[in-house]
């Protein structure tokens, strides 16, 4: 006869002290005990399924294999597979609903993102997965994600409608990779040319720093180097114009062209239309009647429209340049004085990562002199169709052979 109250008053003291291999061979104990039965008794009496009842007397039976170590619980390989190779598709919708609020130093290899777990699982919930927020917090963390504190350094203005642009930006260019359209990040840098200390650090002999100069004045015949980046968002490549010169729209958007001419044309043979997200201000800025005039240039040389879409003022960090490809470059020149334009370029084209980004980068010799004027009818020549949401952030210049139409 199997005491069934002595066995439930044994298994309630011991089982919150026992771990998985404890609890399966107490189990399988007082199962052998009991005899005729037992196994049918146990698995009644303590919930304990009857297949890990009979695991445990193999166990004890000797039948088993022993674990792979005395400190294991279970064999190498036991338990349930992680989320990401049950869901192939989890970490990509987790990216997906952090990208369009990532922020973080475009430097540094960490990001944050300002959406809560809790919010984060839910919208994952909501497109099928099985999630909770503890595990979204280690997705994040292998993702390079970490939870920060507000720090009180501002920059520029906080428009009303600066979220509301960041949601459309991201939108636009999600439309265009659907249509397999190019899409694109541009900025530009400047660096001195010279034997100048670069940040970063890099393996020398002990000892043996290398020299540069103590103060950071211009060298005339060197001068300071513009690279204008052009990032491919669908393509994970980058295309780097070395300026000699001024940094002018003109040079923006010849940098544009050269990258059309080396890359995107190959890439993107059956283009109808070229998206480009950018600064609000600088060279490429929303207000820079020069930067409209090439582009309705560049637009008429290709035959398509050119879309642009520019960040909010103040908020030159979120460009999708700065963590892609500019993060990078700097990270592989770090500790390296830049002392010729040539060096320049080769360090540029060297930057590769873990994720696959190919870099080309040239010297742009031309000269584009300062101070160009564009003149009203030259602006109102211009085929530009504002969009409905802020028209002077976003706005499409067609060819001008094409037919004004209404833009969304």
């Amino acid at each position: 006869m199997i005491d069934d109250a002595a066995i439930k008053l044994r298994y309630a003291a011991l089982d919150p002290v026992l771990d998985e291999r404890g609890r399966r061979r107490f189990a399988a104990a007082e199962a052998l005990a009991a005899g005729r039965g037992g196994v049918t008794a146990v698995a009644r009496i303590t919930g304990i399924a009857r297949s890990t009842i009979d695991r445990g007397l193999a166990e004890l039976r000797g039948e088993a294999e022993p674990d792979a170590a005395p400190d294991r619980v279970r064999r190498k390989g036991g338990g349930r597979r992680p989320l990401v190779v049950t869901d192939p598709t989890l970490l990509t919708d987790l990216k997906d609903l952090v990208e369009p609020t990532t922020r973080g130093d475009p430097t540094a290899p960490l990001l944050w993102t300002a959406k809560s777990l809790r919010n984060l699982a839910a919208g994952l919930r909501e497109l099928g997965h099985r999630i909770g927020h503890n595990v979204v917090a280690d997705l994040l963390r292998d993702l390079g994600y970490s939870l920060q504190a507000n720090r009180k350094i501002r920059e520029g203005t906080n428009h009303p409608d600066r979220n509301a642009q960041f949601g459309y930006i991201n939108r636009k260019v999600k439309q265009a990779l659907a249509a397999r359209e190019p899409a694109i990040s541009v900025d530009t840098k400047k660096e001195l040319v010279g034997d100048f200390k670069n940040g970063g650090r890099e393996y020398r002999p002990k000892g043996q720093p290398e020299s540069v100069r103590v103060h950071d004045f211009i060298i005339p015949e060197l001068g300071r180097a513009a690279p204008y980046g052009v990032y491919d968002i669908a393509d994970n490549a980058g295309w780097v114009s070395v300026g000699i010169d001024k940094d002018t729209a003109g040079f923006a958007v010849n940098s544009i062209r050269r990258w059309w001419q080396t890359m995107g044309r190959a890439r993107y043979p059956h283009a109808t239309k070229l998206l480009i997200t950018a600064d609000c201000g600088g060279s490429n800025g929303a207000r820079v009647r020069l930067w409209k005039r090439e582009l309705q240039n560049l637009a008429n040389e290709l035959g398509i429209a050119v879309t642009v879409c520019h960040l909010p003022p103040g908020t030159s960090k979120w460009n999708k340049i700065e963590h892609r490809l500019f993060s990078f470059i700097t990270q592989n020149w770090r500790g390296k004085p830049l002392v010729s334009h040539q060096t320049i370029v080769q360090l540029i084209a060297a930057t590769t990562t873990d994720t696959g980004l190919k870099v080309q980068s040239e010297i742009d010799p031309n000269t584009y002199p300062a101070g160009i004027k564009v003149t009203d009818d030259e602006m109102d020549a211009i085929n530009i169709l504002r969009h409905k949401f802020h028209g002077d952030w976003n706005y499409t210049i067609r060819p001008q052979t094409s037919v004004r139409s209404d833009s969304s």
